[in-house]
């Protein structure tokens, strides 16, 4: 990537974040959901569920903070989906700025508003009894997964920004990836669920990047679910990159 590339990825970097520190109920509706998750599941349903832990916040914690990032790259897609409909594209393509920054522009936006996002929901389950043994490499580690998580994620929503043609078909991609937790090791073991269930559960990318972050948080052995998590999280990537990226420059050809 050149400097011109770099130089250019920056301004529509502040761009965006402008634009999100002028509509801050985006970053707290993202963040009020999860935490709202972790309040029901810690404080209703967290005494009729067995984990085998005395500590269910440290057990609910990886999942909601997927959950969270999950709801926060669906704004992303509606964001560039607006850009797309206002024009402002034609406007920067007829600048001598790279294209591709235009899109990294919102990409960038996305990691620095869900890692906001996860900094609070982790602060809030401080409170609620969150405690972790987590060492600084472990703590680096717990952060690479995420940004890779958000990144591949948000690429996908990069895809449902370009190909949308409402502001809802922009959006309704994310609901699928939010729900995914749910039938995961996130909020119970999945050697409590049903045959096709527990199959499904245990062969989707959230429950090895649930279990890779609750071992981490735990300072335990990882095991092969840190390179499962990262490599469904590479693969993701890899893909929606390619794939926005030929969508986009099908629409600015």
């Amino acid at each position: 990537m050149s400097a011109h590339v770099i130089s250019n990825t920056g301004v529509m970097l502040g761009r965006s974040i402008r634009h999100v520190t002028r509509s801050m109920d985006t970053i707290i509706t993202v963040t009020i959901m999860p935490i709202a998750f972790m309040l029901l599941f810690r404080y209703v349903f967290g005494g009729a569920i067995q984990t085998g832990t005395d500590n269910y916040t440290n057990y609910l914690m990886p999942g909601i903070l997927l959950i969270a990032i999950a709801s926060g790259i669906s704004y992303t897609g509606f964001r560039l989906f607006n850009d797309m409909q206002s024009g402002i594209f034609e406007r920067f393509h007829s600048m001598p700025i790279a294209r591709s920054s235009v899109l990294w522009g919102h990409v960038l936006t996305s990691v620095v508003s869900n890692a906001i996002s996860v900094v609070v929901i982790i602060a809030v389950g401080l409170v609620m009894g969150f405690r972790t043994s987590a060492g600084i490499l472990d703590w680096l580690a717990v952060a690479a997964i995420l940004a890779m998580f958000t990144l591949s994620l948000t690429w996908v929503a990069m895809i449902a920004g370009l190909a949308a043609s409402s502001t809802d078909g922009a959006t309704a991609f994310s609901y699928p990836l939010i729900f995914l937790p749910f039938i995961s090791s996130a909020f119970v073991p999945t050697e409590t669920m049903p045959g096709p269930v527990k199959a499904f559960a245990e062969n989707q990318p959230v429950t090895s990047i649930v279990n890779a972050l609750r071992a981490l948080f735990e300072q335990q052995p990882v095991g092969n679910d840190i390179w499962i998590a990262l490599g469904w999280c590479a693969g993701i990537l890899i893909v929606a990159y390619a794939f926005a990226m030929r969508v986009y420059h099908r629409k600015v050809a």
